[in-house]
């Protein structure tokens, strides 16, 4: 009934999710200080409030350092000793490592959240070209940091699930999911939270509509680098390249795959080229949370089939743990969002 390996699979699905949120939104709030785009406004202070969760999951990740073994194989010294390929790669895929990085990462994007919140009240008093300038090279600076540390963190946690399949795409394609996962929750958040009033405001409408077409930007970028992905591993046709999806182009995560196809991309990719859509706040935020439920699908599908991908296996344990996680987050996501208000 309870499995352990269930749990800590369930575990990292739910981590996974919940992480996923704030470090989307630090990739959008650095770019919004960067650009000065007045899509930023919209959500700015529930962006705000969504990164400041990182925290909480940085407390959140100890329980995958206490279940390593049950889900990386490189943890396992015995088998290593066995694998010439992991041999070639124990210098980087090692448990005090890849604990330090862990450490590290969130350290950064702390360090990052804290020092945009400072900035916030510059951005929005300071007008002159002097400080416009300051706040963009603080926040090039920040993204380029993100950036760097996202990417890596998706090669510890994610791609090294299979140590010995690699893909140079899979950082910022996994960026690229997050940043859309994110763009989707503060568009509900702020349609949810948020005075009537404000959401009628001509301005308020008009930042929808961008966030409209940003969100449509992020669905096709996000289909381009899957494909591309998909396209140079499985023309290659490398055995220790293409075995990554062979375990998710079979035993019923095949049915997963397609429908990430049609719903993470058709659906989406046709609503958000509708005017009229992105232009009602209350269409907008169905469509977006639409792209929250399918980008779950997707990180369950990059997750699970793993450890189960001769047959689509899924235990209560991969339910129950990220609703329990999810629960968690979001009661601490709205404490800190009402703090704010």
């Amino acid at each position: 009934f309870f499995s352990q390996e269930a749990f800590f699979e369930g575990y990292l699905f739910a981590f996974m999710i919940c992480v996923s949120v704030p470090l989307g939104a630090l990739v959008l709030t650095t770019v919004h200080y960067l650009s000065h785009g007045a899509w930023g406004f919209v959500f700015r202070r529930q962006a705000l409030a969504v990164i400041h969760t990182l925290p909480l999951m940085a407390l959140l990740l100890l329980p995958i350092f206490l279940g390593i073994k049950h889900l990386y194989l490189w943890a396992d010294l015995e088998l290593v000793s066995q694998d010439p390929i992991l041999l070639q790669k124990v210098k980087y895929l090692n448990v005090p490592f890849f604990q330090g990085r862990a450490v590290f990462y969130f350290v950064v994007w702390i360090l990052v959240a804290n020092l945009l919140e400072r900035k916030s009240h510059a951005f929005i008093d300071d007008h002159s070209e002097e400080g416009r300038t300051h706040l963009q090279l603080v926040s090039g600076l920040c993204l380029l940091a993100v950036i760097f540390t996202i990417t890596f963190a998706a090669f510890d946690w994610m791609m090294s699930l299979e140590p010995h399949w690699f893909s140079t795409i899979f950082g910022i394609f996994t960026i690229i999911g997050m940043v859309l996962f994110a763009m989707a929750f503060l568009i509900v958040m702020t349609a949810v939270t948020s005075e009537e009033s404000f959401l009628k405001e001509e301005s308020t409408i008009r930042g929808f509509h961008d966030l409209g077409n940003l969100t449509l930007a992020l669905v096709m970028l996000w289909a381009y680098m899957g494909f591309s992905q998909f396209f140079i591993i499985w023309s290659g046709n490398l055995p220790e390249e293409i075995h990554w999806y062979l375990h998710r182009l079979g035993g019923g995560w095949q049915y997963v795959g397609t429908a990430l196809v049609l719903f993470h991309f058709f659906v989406p990719f046709f609503l958000l080229l509708n005017r009229t859509l992105k232009q009602n706040v209350r269409a907008l935020a169905v469509i977006a949370l639409f792209i929250m439920a399918i980008r779950v699908v997707d990180l369950s599908w990059m997750i699970l089939p793993t450890f189960h991908h001769e047959v689509l296996h899924l235990h209560w344990l991969h339910f129950t743990t990220p609703v329990a996680m999810v629960g968690i987050w979001f009661a601490f996501f709205t404490k800190k969002l009402k703090d704010m208000s």
